[in-house]
């Protein structure tokens, strides 16, 4: 059977939230709200009067304006204040929600702003976040917010204003994010771009991946390994053992950005270990897999079938099966799977060969689904 060449497709990402009797609800990122007790602090420092809420700008011009949890001035005059503002994640399945986003003000002599990370917010330890080692994991826009709304209430020109940012129990959130392999360690990540929160974005996912990529290179890795998921991962690092974590990355639907990141940044081997599911999707030439925008393509599956030598009944049952996890049972059954699986990433591999170009290698292992043991690949691994 002669095997055609699929189109290469990499779909536009899916709407951040599916249609719904009502809407889902949008939420502030921990920028916004850093940003929010920063001002408060001030206000309060300034005023040594207790602020119940406060009103910032986000970067496209919108003031909102946040409740203030907690609020407190010590000396006379004050000498310090601290304020907290929750964080309001809306309908996003967001680890940090209900953070207490707690800044902590008090006057320097040098005029100016001099922001530091306190205890739950993350050190930055690894080039390639556009952050500087050793300082705190607050991202650029988060920082220009705070020093645009300190200077709502003070003339940073004439006065000097330390701002520290603590989340209480970030540290224990930042074990949920892949903050630690991006080198940052010790609590969260202050973040966000426009100040709000979609629901359910995968925008922010496929940013994550593009990031990751983007840390390894600036340490100079060459190889990425690109997962599924945490399963695929474990036994991506049991294949891998000698390379270091920061090279494996979890894609999820996106392996299309995480190669288009690699090749922009000069990497020169591409590893995905995936489970069947995945395969099917990126042997068809799909390299954004969520489900809303691919599905399995059976028929593939049945074509691999018989070009494994499966008999006409298997392949039937192939193609007409439910899932491709289905599939990957009945070749098992069958005794086919190690035969049907290599063929099947030998496919993803010339996809992702394809798509990546000729500055990149592929290697492509299929593994089972409790991520144990690899079953198949594209060549590399015997099994």
């Amino acid at each position: 059977m002669t095997y055609a060449e699929p189109p290469l497709r990499e779909p536009d990402l899916p709407r951040t939230a599916k249609v719904r009797p009502t809407a889902l609800r949008t939420g502030w990122t921990t920028g916004a709200c850093a940003t929010a007790a920063a001002k408060a602090a001030v206000t309060a420092l300034v005023t040594g009067e207790i602020q119940p809420d406060v009103e910032i700008g986000l970067p496209a011009g919108r003031r909102v304006r946040f409740p203030v949890e907690r609020c407190e001035v010590t000396g006379t005059p004050p000498a310090r204040a601290e304020a907290v503002v929750v964080k309001d994640a809306g309908d996003d399945p967001d680890v940090t929600h209900g953070a207490e986003l707690t800044a902590t003000v008090d006057w320097t002599d040098v005029p100016g702003l001099r922001l530091a990370g306190g205890a739950g917010v993350g050190t930055v330890t690894k080039p390639g976040l556009g952050l500087t080692v050793g300082g705190p994991a607050i991202n650029d826009t988060p920082r220009r917010m705070i020093g645009d709304a300190v200077a709502e209430v003070v003339d940073l020109s004439e006065v000097g204003v330390r701002v520290v940012i603590s989340v209480p129990r970030g540290e224990i959130m930042a074990r949920k994010t892949t903050n630690r392999r991006l080198g940052i360690l010790g609590g969260i990540s202050i973040l966000g771009t426009t100040g709000i929160v979609r629901p359910f974005s995968t925008a922010s996912w496929r940013a994550s991946v593009v990031q990751a990529v983007h840390v390894m290179a600036a340490q100079g890795e060459q190889t990425v390994v690109l997962c599924t998921g945490g399963r695929t991962e474990r036994a991506a690092r049991a294949l891998l053992p000698d390379l270091p974590e920061v090279c494996f990355v979890e894609v999820g639907d996106f392996t299309g950005a995480a190669v288009t990141a690699a090749v922009e940044d000069g990497m020169t081997g591409v590893v995905f270990v995936g489970m069947a599911g995945k395969l099917a999707k990126l042997a068809a030439g799909v390299l954004m897999t969520h489900y809303t925008r691919s599905k399995v393509d059976l028929s593939l599956l049945g074509a691999v079938t018989a070009e494994a030598g499966g008999d006409a009944s298997l392949v039937a049952a192939v193609t007409e099966a439910n899932t491709g996890r289905h599939a990957y049972e009945l070749w098992e059954a069958a005794g086919l799977l190690a035969p049907a699986g290599d063929l099947l990433c030998q496919r993803v591999r010339q996809v992702l060969r394809r798509f990546g170009g000729p500055t990149v290698t592929v290697d492509v292992a299929m593994v089972d689904f409790a991520g144990s043991h690899v079953v198949a690949s594209s060549g590399r691994w015997p099994r």
